[in-house]
């Protein structure tokens, strides 16, 4: 029998540590809130929406770590099926290759096997989400740097790069472990956050674009 949404998501086998939020801080409490929402089952076009009175970065502060969590998770689970000889590019079929840089050990785009770039990903999503001048831990205390919202798009611009990844290439797996639905809905909460905050390009979602048109098509009708 398949898992809940939220039975699936609170499994251990994540492929890096998962990031965590520190108990009664403000963010630890919006984290609690989200995951109620989600649990309650509402309009997921509706439960990423800002909640009242509430500061947006914070709140997408908060989604960041958790979609971070979510999709560190998703590669976990197929991550004995992507090698180097089973994924020899991190690429999303043919008309699509991902390369990595990261402007210090690799100051050029770097074509680099799946395993290796989502390895590469996460350490480098860590280290930002680590960095409290970035992602402070107190708020209201300095508050968030102005470069905060281009380097959440930057991260959940990569972080779907991963989905675009596992659903080309990994989707036998996704179906044979009944991740399937809880794949998708995380898939469509991600899209519904991206186009409420304008964090996601459409060109960047060209290579899921039609299963994206099927699961979740409101995305399309306002994303920019």
């Amino acid at each position: 029998m398949a898992l809940s949404f939220t039975s699936f998501f609170a499994k251990d086998k994540t492929f890096r540590p998962k990031k965590n939020f520190e108990p009664g801080t403000l963010r630890y409490s919006l984290h609690k809130q989200a995951c109620a929402s989600l649990k309650s089952g509402l309009d997921l076009k509706e439960i990423v929406k800002l909640p009242k009175n509430e500061n947006e970065d914070d709140w997408i502060a908060v989604h960041v770590v958790d979609f971070y969590n979510r999709i560190n998770l998703i590669y976990g689970i197929i991550n004995d099926y992507c090698t180097s000889k089973t994924c020899p590019t991190m690429s999303g079929g043919p008309r699509y290759e991902y390369r990595w840089c990261d402007g210090i050990k690799y100051k050029k785009p770097t074509s680099l096997n799946a395993h290796d770039y989502m390895t590469l990903l996460m350490e480098w999503i860590e280290t930002i989400l680590n960095d409290e001048s970035i992602f402070p831990v107190q708020t209201g205390i300095g508050g968030f740097p102005k470069n905060f919202r281009s380097t959440c798009k930057k991260i959940l611009s990569r972080l779907y790069r991963v989905f675009v990844h596992v659903y080309v290439h990994h989707f036998d797996h996704i179906v044979d472990l009944q991740a399937e639905p809880h794949i998708n809905m995380c898939y469509k909460h991600f899209c519904y956050f991206c186009r409420e905050f304008d964090l996601l390009k459409k060109e960047e979602m060209a290579p899921l674009y039609d299963m994206t048109n099927r699961l979740c098509p409101e995305v399309f009708r306002i994303a920019k």
